[in-house]
């Protein structure tokens, strides 16, 4: 256990090894020449121009450059890599798509960054088990495009064109969460490349079982770990029967009350919705810029359904029954494609559709998820908030499962805009965590919210977690500076 403590403590400390007697962004020649050797010379960039472009996230966190950008083409590439910075001592900050939201990607001691975009395969399909084997390079749409005459699809849809293993290293999810569940739900098997250059299979090479008890659940630490326990190079995930029918619809409410209300009515009566998704009234006006809509400026759910035709009947009866006993107002369904797509496309580009209200500002996003019962009681409190703290910003979320955001829009060159805006985003955290939520439900911890999870979890759950972090990565390599 001694041992074990002392290995807790390393990662906290700046790295250490021949190449730190450079300034940061002057890696050695003769490390960036191994780099060279493993991946070639093509590969490897040390510009300034492509180290900020890989230093940066869509967070509102400062750029953080790594001092090099390598672009593996395999797994083998990859190990070989992970083994020299460890021989080394030189972080490794893993890179996909670069559209999270915490910070995930800033080299905060510097190191190497491993974009994993070059591996693009689809490995392996089995079709009659519902399983597919991916490399880091594959986002969901690419995935949904390839299976698009199997009759299956990948549901999992956080907005962004994702890399499948990006979402599955920061445990994410989405509008279809509520019927389909999240990455954690949803990833069978991980490929992983451990700090040390070890390659990990969590739950056995080629294996794509849908229940096991066979020993610790490795699959599940690695989900949600933010590239900080090890590089996943394979994601098996589970795959979903396309539905024979789809319809969604749009309703406005007189209340954001209206509107959370109705979301947990019609789960309290076990209607089956795919997804049911709100914005409030700051947030549709931008969308109908945004993205040409014509909704109401008021409180708004979008909703889906997914079955037979006969059942879709059924759940529609029920769901306008629901509604309309709560005041709402404009209800209308999209049963076309086209419809559904415009819909839709509106609310993945949310985030743009705030970011248009204050053109040259950065965007803040909260990420609160509280139990059902409890999501009227915080999203009144955090609207009434809102409006008296003079920032500008607006309300979305995946309020089927208690999950919702703030897109707060704020000049990061301004200091005291910035701090009210983190001192709201904590305040927010907090009011979760007293509602026995948490305070993130799908963007991870990143940069911005270690504090919380210390209180989220208490200090035995942060000792554990530093403990677990020791033994895979005893040298604190891997992306440091997140989560713990």
């Amino acid at each position: 256990m001694a041992r074990l403590l002392r290995a807790a403590t390393w990662g906290l400390f700046p790295w250490r090894g021949y190449c730190s007697q450079k300034a940061k962004g002057e890696l050695c020649r003769d490390f960036v020449e191994a780099l060279k050797a493993v991946v070639g010379g093509s590969h490897v960039s040390t510009a300034t121009v492509v180290r900020e472009q890989h230093g940066r996230d869509e967070s509102v966190h400062r750029c953080e450059p790594p001092d090099a950008v390598v672009w593996p083409q395999n797994v083998e590439q990859v190990s070989r890599l992970a083994a020299l910075c460890y021989r080394q001592g030189v972080p490794i900050i893993p890179f996909g798509t670069g559209t999270g939201l915490e910070g995930g990607v800033c080299a905060v001691q510097g190191g190497v960054c491993i974009n994993l975009t070059h591996m693009d395969r689809i490995l392996e399909l089995n079709l009659e088990d519902f399983s597919v084997v991916v490399e880091p390079g594959v986002t969901r749409k690419a995935l949904n495009l390839h299976l698009r005459d199997s009759g299956l699809w990948f549901p999992v849809d956080p907005g962004a064109d994702a890399s499948l293993c990006g979402m599955a290293a920061t445990g994410a999810s989405g509008t279809n969460a509520v019927r389909y569940g999240t990455m954690r739900d949803n990833v069978l098997n991980l490929e992983v490349v451990l700090p040390d250059g070890r390659l990990l299979h969590t739950a056995g090479q080629g294996r794509h079982f849908r229940k096991s008890a066979a020993g610790y659940n490795l699959t599940g630490l690695f989900v949600g770990s933010e590239g900080t326990l090890g590089l996943i190079t394979a994601t098996t995930l589970r795959l979903h029967p396309v539905p024979e029918a789809i319809v969604a619809a749009t309703c406005a409410f007189p209340s954001v009350q209206a509107a959370v209300d109705s979301t947990v009515h019609i789960l309290q009566a076990a209607v089956p919705v795919a997804r049911i998704e709100f914005l409030d009234e700051v947030m549709m006006d931008a969308c109908n810029r945004y993205s040409k809509l014509n909704c109401s400026v008021a409180p708004t759910l979008f909703l889906e359904f997914h079955g037979s035709q006969q059942a879709l009947e059924e759940q529609l009866q029920r769901t306008e029954e629901i509604v309309q006993q709560n005041g709402a107002s404009d209800f209308s369904w999209a049963k076309a494609a086209e419809e559904r797509s415009q819909l839709w496309t509106a609310r993945h580009n949310a985030w743009y559709a705030a970011l248009a209200m204050r053109p040259g500002c950065k965007g803040y996003s909260t990420d609160v998820c509280v139990p059902i019962s409890r999501l009227p009681e915080i999203l009144v409190q955090t609207k009434e908030d809102l409006n008296a703290s003079g920032l500008t910003g607006s309300i979305v979320g995946h309020v089927g499962d208690g999950n919702f955001h703030c897109i707060l829009l704020v000049n990061p060159d301004d200091a005291e805009e910035l701090g009210r805006v983190k001192a709201f985003a904590e305040q927010l955290g907090r009011r979760a965590l007293a509602l026995h939520g948490t305070c993130t439900g799908e963007h991870g911890i990143g940069l911005g919210k270690r504090q919380l999870l210390q209180e989220e979890v208490g200090a035995v759950g942060v000792e554990t977690m530093r403990q677990l972090k020791a033994v895979l990565d005893p040298q604190g390599l891997m992306n440091p500076g997140k989560v713990l």
